[in-house]
């Protein structure tokens, strides 16, 4: 496992496709936002914390297609199938790999773009800790929606279809939970609701991600 988890890591690093694209993605939806809602400090303020996970939830749904469409593409996929480790650690193997080129960059940059939106000095730790709770469900779930359409040509714009309701708890305890920790609310109920979606997922999409490979492979 620790081989195909460096092995994914070296090909999104040398590719591009999940680490730099997806923080392009989301440097380039923060700095359009102010353009279309208006420079106004104040109503930057407001939508930061919803605005900054609206981006960084896009930006990983831009590279969840290729979790399993390359290794399908090159055979890789069915030596994994009939390799001696289980089907369910190679799908986890391949949502944390996706996480760590895609997930964990986003939480690190997210400060620093939320700048740009005027994201309150107070929210700024609260960011980072929902982003590092919740972007792990994000990949979790999209290599889900991944091995779904993984036998599909073009099936992107149909995984997107699949996991973006999945997506919405995260988006919406996330979102509350920077906000309130901005705001000197109480944000530990939306962090633990964050930590719990993202732990329930880690626990049961991987035997589903398994089981819809098993059928595609077919």
């Amino acid at each position: 496992m620790r081989a195909l988890l460096l092995r994914d890591l070296r090909l999104a690093v040398r590719s591009g496709g999940g680490f730099g694209l997806s923080l392009a993605f989301f440097l380039i939806v923060t700095v359009l936002i102010p353009f279309g809602v208006g420079p106004e400090p104040g109503v930057l303020a407001r939508i930061a914390p919803g605005a900054l996970w609206i981006g960084a939830l896009l930006a990983v749904l831009l590279s969840l297609d290729r979790i399993f469409a390359l290794d399908r593409e090159d055979g890789t996929l069915d030596l994994l199938a009939t390799a001696p480790i289980p089907l369910e650690a190679v799908a986890a193997t391949k949502a944390l790999a996706h996480w760590l080129t895609t997930g964990l960059p986003l939480a690190l940059v997210a400060p620093g773009l939320g700048v740009l939106l005027n994201l309150a000095p107070a929210a700024t730790g609260w960011l980072i800790g929902s982003l590092l709770l919740g972007t792990p469900a994000l990949s979790v779930i999209g290599a889900f929606g991944a091995a779904l359409t993984v036998g599909l040509k073009r099936g992107g714009l149909l995984m997107s279809l699949l996991v973006l309701p999945l997506y919405v708890p995260t988006l919406i305890f996330g979102a509350l939970a920077v906000g309130r920790g901005g705001a000197g609310a109480d944000a530990a109920t939306p962090l633990m609701m964050l930590a719990g979606v993202s732990l329930g997922t880690v626990a049961v999409l991987p035997f589903a991600t398994a089981a819809a490979l098993r059928i595609n492979l077919r």
